[in-house]
């Protein structure tokens, strides 16, 4: 039955968003990969620019020379901004862990801003249609841990999305000609930490599969009741969040609430049109659903670079995360390299690289946590992937490209009588993407 929905409802969006494009002046609407511009006044790169822009999630921060794939209309005095992605997968994992599956990773944003007063006003809605479109609450990727669902762990597995990735308003006040006050407000939200989460980077557009280090890097791109203040200067940007740090449970449909048990800093810099750095630090109350009495130290820092070429574009980042366990002190760390290169208008290649942490909960499997079980970092592996795809063919506003990629391992001594010592993985997939 979900299945059947998240189909019908791709088909709706896909018809009202053509619908869209052919029903208004064509004259504003701007082309794929495009800057959408605000007011004339927004027209410099600077940061304190680019700040009302808000195309990824939550007040994350791109260089400014990054392409943004997204359609934009005026209505009435609002500025209107849809855009997303899907991909219908098909996944194969070799080796004793390995499974195959079909299935589809997807996003849709929804943006309208309004100047009032001496700012922007902002609404932005994202929804995700994996919770019926990656069924039995994970798609399979060998060497994934994060989260839980019905009081087990879920290991070699990503889980999906929340049906509702963000509902948020947020006003950028405009304190002087180079400073912006801005304020953010959402029930489900993306908090002040870490880089722009995978699912909206340039870096990792053509990948649909989750980073293995994602929760140690930017797991919290959906939590809830999120606050956050920001001021930010010419090219650099302080924030400060509050939002409740336990992780989204396995009902998928619904929004989850809960107190602001957990904060995070911020700061980003802007040093030219093509880079774009940021440090943040937060600490999380009772992440795991399995381990509440856990609290969290968590650091990131990452460094992304954007270059737009004659007939294409390169997007790269460097990105470290680290969780400590402030009950016990273990730490775990993951680092990844991924680059995107859009070449000849039609053609894109990537990598990424990825050396992290792993904990014992992988030895479990499917099985539930013994009792006292102790979760604990004790090996570290290295991921590597490559891939490719070319666009066939564009409707008005809507991009569609078939690729592939391998993805194989650097697996640790400790894993191998589980895992096997070469267990390769490959995924083929068909991408459609609104701009």
């Amino acid at each position: 039955m979900h299945s059947r929905s998240a189909l019908l409802g791709m088909i709706l969006i896909t018809h009202g968003w053509l619908a869209f494009g052919q029903e208004h002046d064509p004259s504003n609407l701007h082309p794929a990969e495009q800057q959408p511009q605000m007011p004339a006044e927004h027209s410099s790169k600077a940061l304190v620019d680019l700040v009302e822009h808000h195309a990824a999630s939550g007040t994350d921060a791109a260089p400014a020379s990054a392409p943004e794939h997204m359609m934009m209309t005026m209505k009435k005095r609002w500025t209107i901004m849809f855009h997303g992605e899907a991909f219908l997968n098909e996944l194969q994992q070799s080796g004793p862990r390995g499974f195959d599956k079909l299935f589809s990773t997807n996003w849709f944003m929804l943006m309208a801003q309004h100047k009032v007063g001496p700012g922007v006003f902002t609404l932005k809605g994202m929804l995700s249609l994996e919770p019926a479109t990656v069924s039995k609450r994970r798609y399979p990727e060998l060497f994934q841990e994060g989260e839980t669902a019905f009081g087990r762990p879920i290991v070699d597995g990503q889980h999906p999305h929340d049906f509702v990735m963000e509902m948020a308003a947020l006003y950028d006040y405009r304190v002087g000609e180079k400073t912006r006050l801005s304020f953010y407000a959402a029930p489900v939200g993306d908090p002040a930490l870490g880089p722009v989460a995978y699912p909206h980077r340039m870096s990792a557009a053509e990948n649909p599969m989750a980073p293995l280090g994602h929760h140690l890097e930017d797991s919290t791109h959906i939590a809830s009741d999120v606050v956050t203040l920001g001021i930010t200067h010419k090219n650099l940007r302080f924030e400060a969040s509050g939002f409740h740090g336990r992780e989204p449970d396995e009902y998928r449909w619904d929004i989850d609430s809960g107190k602001l048990d957990s904060w995070s800093t911020r700061l980003t810099f802007n040093p030219g049109q093509n880079w774009s750095l940021q440090y943040s630090f937060a600490y999380l109350r009772s992440p795991e659903a399995l381990q509440p009495l856990e609290d969290v130290r968590r650091m990131t820092a990452s460094l992304s670079y954007n270059h737009p070429l004659r007939a294409g574009n390169w997007s790269s980042m460097l990105l470290w995360g680290r969780n400590q366990s402030l009950s016990d002190g273990n730490v775990g760390n993951g680092y990844l390299l991924e680059s995107t290169l859009h070449f000849a208008n039609r053609n894109n290649v990537w990598i990424r690289i990825e050396n992290v942490d792993r904990t014992n909960a992988l030895l479990l499997g499917e099985n539930p946590e013994p009792a006292n079980f102790t979760e604990h970092y004790f090996a570290r592996l290295q991921a590597y992937t490559v891939g490719y795809d070319r666009e066939i063919g564009r409707l008005p506003h809507l991009s569609t490209a078939i690729g592939a990629q391998i993805t194989w391992y650097g697996v640790p001594d400790g894993l191998r009588p589980i895992y096997g010592s070469h267990p390769p993985g490959g995924l083929v997939f068909l991408r459609l993407r609104f701009q």
